[in-house]
């Protein structure tokens, strides 16, 4: 039975709950980094920073971001802790909006940074936004609700603050809970063409009457994909495509330079946009079939040319009048769209290799991970009554969709095995992860940058060696997670802690005692957190004093640079801080030192933990491959023999799998059976899913 609005909000009330004293923050912060954590991992939003402000001028402000293309994202709450769900009027909507507009035009206009303290989140905010008030094309302000809104007024006209366009968003309960509820986990764009431009897009059916799908190509002029991606930016783009445009991040010169000087052969030159949609609608016309209406369109293939088409429109003034797209268009109804549309993504970018393009839900190191926190129990705590498992998102709305279909009892049950605090995602991991072996800046950089890195990284390390990612590889990266997750507590609880920069001070603590334990050839010690499940009172009193060093520096920036939170995302924060190293460890007591394990311990325990791994690799290859019938092995082998596309090996291997049961593949060759497998994919030689 699907759930209403009032148990959603009663739920999501009790999350916000536990979640502010796990994380030792206020629950007006806790509610905002709720919801910005939904929107980033959408897209709605690229990322998302605290800063909470309020004056008796009538202004307001709790979050922000600074995206690369020109446009600031500016947040504001409606939040009271309410027991009970309420309504939300449109009279208390203009309000929210005039305050948090007011704080943009006094920051802009009325030089509000220079009455404020030079040390807080909303001195540079107000600093960032005076000194970037040119290059601020659009100002979107949102508006986080814990109350009920009616969907009558769910949309509110565009207007101008201070002289820059700005978009009006409302996340209240209703739409949180449409978008936790969906089937892909995110809020589709209804994209009507005839409003935006006028008329619908010219098409011609592909489809040739299948009923498996329907299919379009469109001649797509460039002024309206600029146009699109100008109004809803990343939201347009599949993820993969989203990330891979978060690691490049630069406009392809020479999609650049044809715009500029040969627009005419734009057509010839490019190749073209895949797309898909949930639903279309079309219309004849005097010129043939147009698309009028699309719901859910996702660029999974082009998102280059597209971000190109825009920013050479913004920065050049270029004419695209004459330009145009070939796009094609896949329409993928929501049941089947978490499975087609990864893979329509990956095959259409086969051509141009990206490195992470296939690295998200269905890639095997995701699988790997899942895995793992379904079967591995965590130690029980001292005192506790069971174990426990940490569940891993490898596919966004899991947690929730596991217990969809529970009954009461079975959903307790389900909590009390995976707690809600022992959920992470995969841009938790990359977190997580990224501040001990990769650089802290990226952290600091927001979730989607790091995780483009944290997927490059580990996607060439798993080329290299699976084997790698084992059991100990999860438990360390839990252990991490731990001490992430309590480091944000601590940092919270100090006496200097003002309310800001607590991302940015957590990442370059734990980047600092990682600095620390390397110099020594020493680690912290993983395995013993993932046995106790916590942090202990030694580490946790090394992190205060750490993080205290860590404030103090971050907060005097160099001459020129106002933001801390823009200084952090510099490799010279970093390097500055780094030297401080040798002082800082001065600093911590003896009792921390004893309880590093030497580099070669940690070494030995990623040895045996790969040798394992390799063993069970090579179990779950023979099972996989004992599946598959001897006949059918008989077939392939034929299929391919007559392709020549057999080497000796690969011959004498399938020769084996032909004899199963007499004869058994070892796992060794059961791991090279599996790679013809693919091979005969390729090449239209399939087997049914062993």
């Amino acid at each position: 039975m699907e759930q209403t609005d009032e148990e959603f909000f009663h739920d999501f009330r009790q999350e916000l709950l536990a979640g502010a004293e796990a994380n030792g923050s206020f629950q007006l912060s806790e509610f905002m980094e709720a919801i910005a954590n939904d929107l980033v991992e959408t897209g709605f939003t690229e990322g998302f920073e605290l800063c909470h402000f309020r004056a008796q001028r009538g202004m307001r402000v709790d979050g922000y971001w600074f995206n690369d293309e020109g446009v600031l994202d500016l947040f504001i709450a409606d939040f009271d802790s309410r027991n009970e769900l309420a309504s939300l009027t449109r009279t208390e909507v203009a309000a929210a909006f005039k305050r948090v507009a007011n704080f943009f035009e006094a920051s802009a206009n009325k030089g509000l940074a220079s009455e404020l303290e030079v040390t807080s989140p909303e001195y540079g905010l107000a600093r960032q936004i005076a000194d970037r008030k040119d290059a601020i094309r659009q100002v979107n302000l949102v508006l986080f609700s814990e109350r009920t809104l009616s969907e009558k007024i769910q949309a509110l006209p565009d207007t101008e603050v201070a002289g820059v366009p700005a978009a009006h968003h409302i996340w209240d309960i209703s739409r949180l809970h449409r978008q936790r509820s969906s089937r892909s986990h995110k809020e589709p764009l209804d994209l009507d063409f005839e409003q935006m431009f006028g008329k619908g897009i010219a098409c011609l059916p592909a489809h040739l009457g299948t009923d498996a799908y329907q299919s379009y190509l469109m001649v797509m002029p460039a002024e309206a994909l600029a146009t699109l991606y100008e109004r809803f930016g990343a939201r347009l783009l599949e993820q993969n495509v989203r990330t891979f445009l978060q690691a490049r991040g630069n406009v392809n010169q020479g999609i650049r330079a044809t715009i500029l000087n040969e627009p005419g052969m734009f057509f010839a030159y490019n190749n073209g946009i895949t797309a898909t949609a949930q639903s279309v609608e079309t219309a004849t016309t005097d010129f043939g079939l147009a698309i009028t209406r699309v719901v859910d369109l996702q660029i999974v293939n082009g998102g280059q040319t597209t971000a190109s088409l825009f920013h050479t429109r913004k920065r050049d003034k270029a004419d695209l009048s004459q330009i145009f797209v070939q796009l094609k268009l896949s329409v993928i109804d929501s049941q089947q769209s978490e499975t087609v549309v990864p893979r329509i993504s990956e095959y259409a970018n086969t051509q141009n290799r990206v490195n992470a393009a296939d690295f998200f839900s269905n890639h095997p190191f995701h699988v790997r991970m899942e895995g793992f926190s379904r079967r591995i129990w965590a130690p029980a705590q001292k005192g506790a009554p069971r174990e426990t498992r940490w569940f891993y998102e490898r596919a966004r709305g899991q947690y929730a969709d596991a217990q969809s279909k529970l009954t009461p009892a079975e959903q307790r049950r389900f909590k009390a095995e995976h707690p809600k605090p022992q959920m992470f995602t995969k841009t938790d991991l990359a977190k997580f992860e990224n501040v001990w072996d990769d650089h802290p800046r990226w952290v600091n950089l927001g979730s989607q940058k790091n995780f483009a890195r944290y997927a490059a990284r580990i996607g060439s390390e798993w080329e290299k060696s699976s084997d790698a990612f084992n059991e100990f590889y999860f438990k360390r990266a839990v252990a991490r997670g731990l001490i992430f997750r309590a480091t944000e507590r601590i940092v919270s609880a100090q006496p200097w802690y003002n309310g800001g920069y607590r991302a940015n001070i957590v990442a370059y603590t734990l980047a600092v005692l990682g600095d620390i334990t390397k110099r020594r050839k020493e680690s912290i010690d993983f395995l013993g957190i993932w046995n106790a499940q916590k942090v202990d009172p030694v580490l946790e009193s090394a992190i205060a004093v750490v993080s205290g060093v860590v404030n103090d520096d971050i907060i005097r920036p160099p001459q020129g640079i106002s933001n801390i939170s823009e200084w952090c995302k510099k490799e010279a924060c970093w390097t500055r801080i780094q030297a401080r190293s040798e002082a800082i460890a001065n600093l911590l007591p003896p009792q921390f030192y004893d309880r590093l394990v030497p580099q070669d311990d940690q070494a030995a325990i990623v040895k045996t933990a790969k040798q394992t791994q390799r063993i069970d690799n090579g179990i779950e290859a023979q099972r996989k491959v004992l599946a598959v019938p001897a006949a059918e092995w008989a077939r392939i082998h034929q299929s391919l023999l007559e392709k020549d596309l057999l080497t000796p090996k690969e011959d004498g291997v399938l020769r084996v799998a032909m004899q199963i049961p007499s004869k058994l593949p070892t796992e060794k060759q059961s791991v090279v059976l599996l790679d013809i497998l693919d091979k005969g994919q390729l090449e239209g030689v399939v087997v049914s899913d062993p």
